[in-house]
């Protein structure tokens, strides 16, 4: 692509206003970094910042996306659209739907902003052809993204992603622009809001996630939660409050949806940052529990009260082994284990995870990166009701099967559920934690991610990758002592640019973000006490920080 001849079109094409200022007073540095490729288009749909370009979110790429999606999907089919509160989230949402009905793809629209897995619930709910969420999950306030489901409300394959790619590249972004009105869209039927009984059918599989069976727990629990202006609120608080948890105090700062997130710039409940503002309407008001659901409230993190009376964030990977020590342990308790149970896991999620689902029975299916990996392994069951549960590290939980995605509302009601029956027995999930290491031993899991902004950014990646995948003997003083490389297919999973090199002590996970401008490494350590495993991790981040 010639991006100077581009972005000269896109001058004397572009009607948008807004594009158009953006258009004229671009150097020529942003001008490259605007039009120099196309956003890329994959299995997680498309990403990026907002703005003018073919690199850029904006609604010629939303439409183009779309209209490629619909000669995917045929004509006559339909697709149900979701959206978040992400700046132009609603605006790229009326953009897909009057593009779909043009073309004839019945729309079925969420009235609402609402969260991400209520789109992989209403594609089999409704019987859609496909899903598209608008959407950029935790990303900063400048970005936004496109996110597609299959007909089984999965997210897209890589061969399903292949062949809607090579429809949007037949596409011009102007010369094949078709779209009706949106009030003339639902007017004719071609376009249709979804009936809020959907809603609260979602919200009643939620409920049947619980795994009490009859035994007592302790409502009252003092709960903060905050929804970090997204779209969590109304779901999130209607399954608690149904389930009998009333003592809630919601973060009025981050109560309503804002796409510019005022109060954390980055809102991922992973970064204390995103938590500050919980943490300290913690301590204010002494909760016990602090919940905190990203934009899209496909992710739920937590922090819990310390015996020093101090709160402590729980990672990812603590609060999945917690779940599912919870979960295997009730099954077991009330005869409730289906007959061949089952739990997911992405293969940088912390290996201790197998041990515990090994004591109870489990079977572990270890899948790659992204929680569309764990969707199509339920997807594939001979019977769904063998899946327990599945997490990621990165914060993503689902209990169910009612879903093909993760889900921060899920998430959120089995954490207060799991919450206040250990505190009902006197028992805090820390003193729980520190029960699961001492019987399954030190296991320390961390993430590092490195950015490359802009085309350089993007080539220097890809030399970096090459130069790994040419092996390594050590890293941070570890011996290298088997390496996988996914690029080539392993155990079945998709082809990936992914590497994990085993060590004396742990393994390293390499891998490109499939949304981001970023190589993400995740390290993990096994010791025999937590001081020992976190002076092996700095060896190692440190010698990898080098390399990067």
């Amino acid at each position: 692509m010639d991006y100077k001849k581009e972005y000269e079109r896109w001058l004397t094409e572009v009607s948008d206003t807004e594009l158009l200022d953006e258009l004229r007073n671009m150097t020529d540095a942003q001008i490259e970094d605007a039009f120099y490729r196309p956003l890329a288009f994959g299995t997680g749909g498309l990403r990026g910042t907002l703005g003018a370009g073919t690199n850029r979110m904006n609604i010629y790429v939303v439409a183009r996306a779309s209209l490629g999606l619909a000669h995917y999907i045929g004509r006559d089919g339909s697709v149900v659209i979701g959206y978040d509160s992400r700046l132009k989230s609603d605006v790229f949402a009326r953009t897909a739907a009057c593009v779909f009905a043009a073309f004839g793809v019945r729309v079925h629209l969420w009235p609402e902003l609402l969260p991400v897995p209520t789109v992989s619930f209403a594609v089999r709910h409704l019987g859609a052809s496909a899903g598209v969420m608008i959407t950029a999950s935790h990303n900063p306030a400048r970005y936004n993204g496109y996110k597609v489901y299959g007909p089984d409300g999965c997210q897209i394959t890589t061969e399903a992603a292949a062949l809607i790619l090579n429809e949007i590249e037949k596409l011009d972004l102007f010369r094949d622009a078709c779209s009706v009105p949106f009030e003339q869209g639902l007017a004719n039927g071609s376009i249709e809001y979804i009936d809020g009984s959907v809603l609260t059918a979602f919200l009643k599989e939620v409920k049947k996630q619980s795994v009490l069976f009859g035994d007592e727990i302790d409502r009252n629990v003092a709960i903060v939660y905050s929804p970090l202006n997204g779209t969590g609120l109304k779901p999130v608080t209607r399954v608690l409050s149904e389930a009998g948890f009333q003592n809630i105090t919601v973060v009025e700062e981050q109560r309503e949806p804002d796409g510019h997130f005022p109060t954390c710039p980055y809102p991922n409940p992973e970064i204390r940052e995103a938590m500050e503002l919980g943490l300290q309407y913690c301590e204010r008001v002494g909760a016990d529990l602090l919940l905190a659901t990203d934009p899209d409230c496909d992710r739920c993190g937590i922090a819990v009260r310390a015996p020093d009376g101090s709160y402590q964030l729980l990672s990812g990977n603590e609060v999945g082994l917690l779940l599912l020590d919870y979960i295997c342990a009730q099954r077991v308790k009330h005869g409730k284990m289906p007959a061949h149970p089952t739990f997911v896991k992405t293969i940088v999620t912390m290996d201790l995870a197998e041990r515990i689902a090994e004591h109870y029975g489990v079977k572990t299916v270890n899948v790659l990166t992204g929680f569309k990996f764990i969707g199509e392994v339920i997807g594939k069951m001979e019977d769904e009701r063998d899946y327990i549960c599945g997490f990621e590290e990165s914060y993503g939980y689902l209990t169910g099967s009612y879903v093909r995605d993760k889900d921060g509302v899920d998430a959120a009601f089995m954490i207060c559920e799991m919450f206040a029956f250990y505190k009902t027995r006197g028992v805090s999930l820390l003193e729980k934690l520190n029960e699961l290491y001492t019987q399954y031993g030190c296991c320390l899991n961390t993430l590092h991610s490195y950015t490359f902004p802009g085309s350089a950014g993007m080539q220097k990646m890809g030399e970096i990758m090459a130069e790994l995948h040419r092996g390594l003997d050590s890293v941070g003083g570890e011996k290298v002592t088997r390496t996988e490389d996914y690029s080539v297919g392993l155990n079945g999973l998709p082809k990936s640019d992914v590497l994990k090199f085993y060590l004396d002590n742990g393994s390293v996970v390499v891998r490109p973000s499939g949304t981001e401008p970023k190589l993400k490494t995740y390290i993990s350590v096994t010791a025999e006490n937590f001081d020992q495993a976190k002076e092996i991790e700095q060896t190692i981040a440190a010698d990898l920080e080098q390399r990067f």
